[in-house]
């Protein structure tokens, strides 16, 4: 197995690689130069070094010298969902701002010999990288909403701070993942779920009339939630980047039912991260009420 220090120097050079083809392929779909992108999120758990990914990333990209960017690290599952947060902050308080959110995760750093106590984290646990444009105001010409985000909240659960984390050690990034997550969530996510929805006003949401993208954890956290079942299933959870996967699974099934009449209007994205800390946000499809139109 390489040392400590050749996997750092691994991960450093091929991060931001991965992100880049990932916001190669978001950028495109998007339709507008990447010069139009004015902030930049990068969130990882894999490596620490400055300069840092985000700063690599840009440069690959060919992102302007005055980007504003942020890096976010270890925040392991819950890491793209905070990003997206972040993001539509940013946007609602920059008019015109266009962001790029990358996400990117590499266990190489997190790999270590064998030891029973770390196999869940070994097997559960894959590379991937995922990208999100993000904006907000009046649309330019060929931009076409996928989802809006309409209210975001983060619930820590008290008293599971030693449930689930990570931890530099001479070895890597070690995990920590308690036999009692699936439980802890359980117990949790609806105070969290109605804490949202009250938010915007819906004191009786309709579970079963909603989409649902759910950071698919491992198969006793999902109970029929399909998408993140596929994703899951086909990808298997690379951390921080699985939840922009879900919801490229979720585009797919849409387009595949954009003729259904009754297409859901509206749905939740969630992921878990250390602490146990819950990220949640209210999604609203854009073809009903028509905000595909510009």
């Amino acid at each position: 197995m390489p040392s400590l220090e050749a996997r750092v120097d691994i991960v450093a050079s091929e991060v931001p690689k991965l992100a880049e083809s990932a916001a190669r392929k978001a950028i495109t779909e998007w339709g507008r130069p990447a010069t139009d992108i004015t902030h930049l999120i990068f969130s990882t758990y894999s490596g620490c070094c400055a300069p840092s990914a985000d700063l690599q990333l840009a440069s690959l990209i060919g992102l302007r010298p005055t980007v504003s960017r942020t890096i976010l690290s270890l925040y392991g599952c819950s890491g793209g969902a905070r990003a997206l947060q972040l993001a539509k902050e940013l946007v609602e308080n920059n008019r015109g701002a266009r962001i790029l959110v990358a996400l990117s995760e590499l266990t190489l750093i997190c790999f270590s010999a064998p030891d029973e106590s770390k196999i869940v984290g070994h097997g559960l646990f894959g590379d991937g990288a995922g990208a999100i444009i993000v904006g907000a105001g009046p649309l330019a010409d060929g931009e076409r909403p996928l989802f809006e985000m309409v209210a975001a909240s983060q619930t820590t659960i008290p008293g599971t701070e030693n449930a689930l984390g990570m931890q530099a050690t001479s070895s890597g990034i070690d995990f920590h993942i308690s036999i009692q997550l699936p439980t802890l969530i359980r117990d949790n996510i609806q105070e969290s779920l109605l804490h949202s929805f009250c938010s915007v006003g819906n004191t009786d949401p309709k579970w079963n009339d909603l989409f649902w993208a759910v950071h698919p954890g491992g198969r006793m956290i999902l109970d029929n939630i399909e998408a993140s079942r596929q994703v899951l299933r086909e990808y298997g959870n690379m951390s921080g980047a699985t939840i922009a996967f879900v919801l490229d699974e979720l585009r797919q099934c849409r387009e595949k039912e954009k003729q259904e009449p009754e297409q859901p209007e509206w749905g939740v994205m969630l992921a878990f991260g250390p602490g146990i800390t819950i990220e949640t946000m209210i999604l609203r499809n854009p073809l009903p009420h028509g905000l595909m139109e510009n």
